[in-house]
């Protein structure tokens, strides 16, 4: 199935591009629009069993493993018979104790067991920048070490999935580097203790190591354009974003260029986006409409604020209000930054910082001071988009 076939999809958008489109909507209801093996890979964060209610509307742990086994349910049909699910589920501790939950391994046991989903690999996501929690046994009674690792579950409705390693590898060590540059000063074929059999072949150059399941990415977005965008425009980023890296690794160790990618819970995007730049097919759920709608600025990326504006504020108050954001993507390659916007803005940054510093101060006039001395480079407004 390719995207031009998804004619449920054609009038029923907030944004596209020629490769995807952003839906808002019950991705529970929505699913059920789609064909059967008709996605080759569904790659997600849900809401996480959280003790404590998120702002992005997370489950009770009580309710969690009954109400996302009727999303899994549907995915299970969606996907090809060798395609593949990957879903991130952040750990959690019983309420009121220092004792973890089982909440994500009972929902893979429960999978595997009622709905014959097969687990075709578990993989551990270690953030190291996350910071301490929960706060109380982890800061205050220093009783619990730090909680840096996700579980991720990589589901498949065959034995075979669809998945290349050789597109994911990673690079070689130092000691491996040497160890392929001259074989014979590092290591012998023969067979070792512990029964592996290391031929000659040991020392070929592969193009890259092998990665393991236990994935390191810092989840370091805060100085990302998208969160720059929020904060220009005065608005709350999705609280809970993975990095681009995360779904960068599963869709291309299990996906090849124009297959479809979906993702039930897209939050801000990320997956979508991380698919159109691996030229790959996405549909994106997300039942926020202010969430998914802030997530168009993903694709703006380089574009002025004077641009970003009017199309977030559109995609947000206006529900008929759809943006081709093909037509952004070809600016965020094309754009030639103006010279005088960009000094406007170091300007306001500037003006800001004194405002900070010094209360009852207008932002306004301390910026007509900075261009008062330098009339020659005034900013002059872009046109309209």
């Amino acid at each position: 199935m390719t995207l031009k076939n998804t004619n449920m999809f054609e009038n029923n958008f907030l944004y596209k591009t020629k490769k995807g489109k952003a839906i808002v909507g019950d991705s529970l209801q929505l699913m059920k629009l789609l064909p059967d093996n008709s996605v080759n890979l569904v790659m997600t964060s849900p809401p996480f069993a959280l003790s404590r209610p998120k702002e992005y509307g997370n489950k009770d742990q009580a309710d969690y493993i009954d109400w996302i086994l009727e999303f899994t349910k549907e995915v299970k049909r969606v996907i090809s018979d060798n395609g593949s699910f990957v879903i991130d589920l952040g750990g959690a501790y019983e309420k009121g104790t220092p004792i973890r939950s089982l909440y994500n391994f009972r929902l893979l046991i429960k999978m595997c067991d009622e709905q014959g989903w097969k687990l075709a690999e578990e993989f551990f996501w270690y953030n190291p920048a996350k910071l301490p929690s929960p706060i109380e046994w982890v800061n205050k009674r220093k009783i619990r070490a730090k909680d840096s690792v996700n579980t991720i579950w990589w589901l498949s409705k065959s034995d075979f999935p669809k998945a290349d390693v050789r597109n994911v590898l990673t690079e070689y060590s130092e000691r491996m580097k040497k160890l392929i540059e001259d074989s014979a000063k590092y290591y012998s074929p023969k067979k070792r203790p512990s029964g592996h059999d290391i031929s000659e072949s040991f020392g070929n150059d592969n193009g890259g190591a092998i990665p393991s399941n236990l994935i390191q990415i810092s989840n370091t977005e805060s100085n990302s354009k998208y969160l720059k965008y929020c904060k220009d425009l005065g608005i709350n980023g999705h609280p809970a974003r993975f990095p681009s890296k995360l779904p960068e690794f599963f869709i291309k160790f299990l996906t090849e260029e124009n297959d479809l990618v979906l993702d039930i819970f897209a939050g801000s995007n990320t997956t979508g986006w991380t698919a159109q730049q691996l030229n790959r097919k996405w549909l994106s759920f997300e039942i926020d409409h202010q969430y998914l709608s802030a997530s168009v600025l993903r694709f703006l990326d380089k574009e002025p604020l004077v641009y970003a504006r009017p199309k977030y504020e559109s995609l947000l108050l206006d529900p008929n209000a759809q943006i081709n954001a093909e037509e952004l993507l070809i600016q965020t390659v094309l754009f030639e930054p103006n010279p005088k916007y960009e000094v406007l803005e170091k300007k306001r940054a500037i003006a800001q910082r004194v405002v900070s510093r010094k209360r009852g101060v207008c932002p306004q006039t301390v910026l007509c001071k900075f261009e008062s001395a330098s009339p020659a480079r005034t900013f002059v407004e872009p046109p309209p988009a």
